[in-house]
């Protein structure tokens, strides 16, 4: 038996990309690498995908098919995935990466790239999740892999919108985050206005140690 038959797969992720050629090349590369690969080149069946199996890392492009990257980013993170997420595209300016960022990917691969650097990246991601899945306020807990918050031995209970503004907020933490760009994550294309940001702050603030989120008034919100 050769050696590429005996490696121990010890790693599961999901790539998103539909240039067939580069696709299967590349889960081919990542396979004998020692990373398991479920190669989907339309991304429409992600939905499905996303239900029977759980991945430790999800490499998307950014130009697809039958949607946008971008969108699919946002789709995940709304939908309470919280795998981390490697974009890998040919878009490289900063206006680019920002979005995604925003948007709740995880890290920027532009191509080309070298094979290997992209396996130094998923297994840093990798890494890094089971290291972040557990977030702590003070003395307030947040488990992101488990949706829930604690004080002490005691469940907080909030909101399914009040965890998504908590969520983008842990994501940039340490820095402003814009009311624009919480409308548009957590409230998409709902017509809503700048209260209702100001409103389920207000709740998180309640929740929180004293002054974990800072308010830049004109500018946007910022946890600490």
């Amino acid at each position: 038996m050769c050696l590429s038959q005996v490696v121990r797969l010890i790693m599961k992720i999901l790539l998103i990309e539909d240039d067939k050629l580069l696709g299967e090349t590349l889960a081919e590369y990542l396979q004998i690498e020692g990373i398991e690969t479920l190669w989907l080149w339309d991304e429409r069946q992600i939905v499905q995908i996303i239900k029977q199996y759980e991945f430790d890392v999800i490499v998307v492009d950014l130009i697809l098919k039958f949607s946008s990257g971008e969108e699919l980013i946002l789709a995940l993170r709304k939908a309470g995935i919280q795998t981390p997420i490697l974009v890998i595209t040919a878009k490289r300016s900063i206006t680019d990466k920002e979005r995604c960022f925003i948007r709740g990917a995880d890290d920027y691969l532009i191509k080309p790239f070298e094979f290997k650097e992209i396996v130094l990246r998923i297994k840093a991601l990798c890494n890094r999740r089971h290291r972040e899945n557990i977030v702590t306020i003070r003395d307030i807990v947040v488990n992101l892999d488990a949706k829930t918050l604690h004080s002490g031995k005691e469940e907080i209970k909030i909101s399914q919108k009040a965890w998504d503004v908590l969520c983008l907020l842990i994501k940039n933490r340490g820095e402003v985050v814009d009311t624009e760009t919480i409308l548009d994550y957590v409230w998409q294309d709902k017509d809503v206005g700048e209260e209702i940001v100001r409103a389920y702050i207000k709740q998180l603030r309640k929740i929180l140690p004293p002054d974990s989120i800072q308010v830049y008034y004109g500018q946007g919100y910022k946890l600490n």
